[in-house]
């Protein structure tokens, strides 16, 4: 009964994050122009892994959260070192974990974390870099293969079916963008309802925004959702698993040396466990009698490292990728603890911290997400004659 009510504990406190990253991944994917992620996450350079980093760091999303928004910016275009360094940044901090890491562990904490999360992103899209070069015009052309026609309207693309200029099946789409016609005839039927006269313009960028939103949506909760459920049931087992067998004071007992930072490690890379909820532990932990770099420990590889994770990881970017991924969010852990501790000892800094209550989601939401994600990922059972 403990591990059923774990699993359900862990279940509601996950949906909600999940449902708001699966649209925002089907959003990014749908509305972010794929000239904007080619240009700054596309290439294997430290420049398009640092700019990775930098976008993930400030979203309040969990491990579980975090995967589908990746997935989207990869298929949108980035590439394997930039995906990887989000996926590393954006679940060990966020607005949310860091205001809660200052009102539990104090500034030091709040400034060690952050700076110790975009570190361990860099150095995982390093390794990526470095032992698994990819073709960084690869997602391009992969995406140009899939892409429909392009739209005579100021070049953006849109599906054939929608474009504004082509209304008709022609072999070739007229330039109505160009302002010149063949016909005064012609002329008056653009003036009268062609697309790109100014209302229609505005018209029509609305109903494309909306269009491809709900497209991106539709496409998280569908296809998305599909390919990443499984590894995501897998986890929350066993994180459920490690929260019921593992004693309370299992990590504590093995003190502030490099031995502890092991320990906590390794239990920490099947767990799943978000930025905010590990802040809590982290502060117990402290009180516990453990060093500040332990919890930091515990703070970077149980958020960024899970069996979900890792799993979609290997499924989307190859086994290769993720041995590298979690390579990188474990020596930077272990070599961002022993520098916490070295600070403090050389400074003597006085860590202390009240563990307080962290704000949990309103319980009706958490169960309303759970009820739509089983409801969507068994859709095809439920409902086989459905279009989702």
């Amino acid at each position: 009964m403990d591990f059923l009510t774990n699993l359900l504990d862990l279940l509601l406190e996950a949906s909600p994050w999940l449902v708001f990253g699966l649209a925002l991944g089907g959003m990014i994917k749908a509305l972010i122009p794929t000239q904007f992620l080619n240009r700054h996450l596309s290439g294997n350079s430290i420049g398009s892994i640092a700019k990775a980093a930098m976008l993930g760091a400030p979203l309040p999303l969990c491990s579980c959260g975090v995967i589908p928004v990746a997935l989207g910016l990869r298929q949108a275009g980035a590439s394997k070192p930039a995906t990887t360094s989000f996926l590393v940044s954006t679940p060990e901090t966020g607005i949310d974990s860091i205001s809660i890491t200052y009102a539990l562990l104090g500034p030091f904490m709040t400034i060690v974390r952050p700076i110790a999360a975009l570190v361990s992103a860099l150095v995982s899209g390093l390794l990526v870099i470095i032992f698994d070069k990819e073709d960084s015009n690869k997602a391009l052309n992969t995406l140009e293969s899939e892409e429909t026609e392009v739209s005579c309207c100021g070049g953006e693309l849109a599906e054939s079916s929608a474009a504004c200029c082509n209304t008709e099946p022609e072999p070739q789409a007229s330039p109505c963008c160009s302002g010149t016609t063949d016909s005064a005839d012609a002329n008056n039927e653009h003036t009268a309802d062609s697309c790109c006269s100014a209302t229609a313009m505005k018209s029509t960028s609305r109903d494309t925004f909306v269009a491809k939103a709900w497209q991106g949506i539709r496409y998280a909760f569908t296809s998305l959702l599909d390919d990443i459920v499984l590894w995501l049931i897998l986890g929350m087992i066993f994180a459920a698993l490690a929260n019921t067998f593992l004693p309370a004071d299992f990590l504590a007992q093995w003190g502030s040396g490099i031995t502890a930072m092991l320990v906590i490690m390794l239990a920490g890379i099947p767990m799943y466990i978000c930025a905010t909820a590990s802040t809590p532990v982290a502060a117990g932990l402290l009180m516990a009698g453990v060093s500040p770099g332990v919890a930091l420990v515990l703070m970077l590889t149980g958020p960024a490292t899970n069996v979900s994770t890792l799993g979609v990881i290997q499924k989307e970017m190859g086994k290769r990728t993720m041995w590298l991924y979690l390579l990188g969010v474990s020596l930077t852990a272990l070599l961002a603890g022993m520098v916490v501790n070295a600070i403090v000892d050389a400074y003597n800094i006085n860590i202390t911290a009240q563990l307080q209550e962290h704000g949990q989601i309103f319980a009706p939401l958490q169960w309303a997400a759970l009820l739509l994600l089983v409801l969507l990922s068994t859709r095809k059972w439920l409902f086989p004659g459905s279009r989702l």
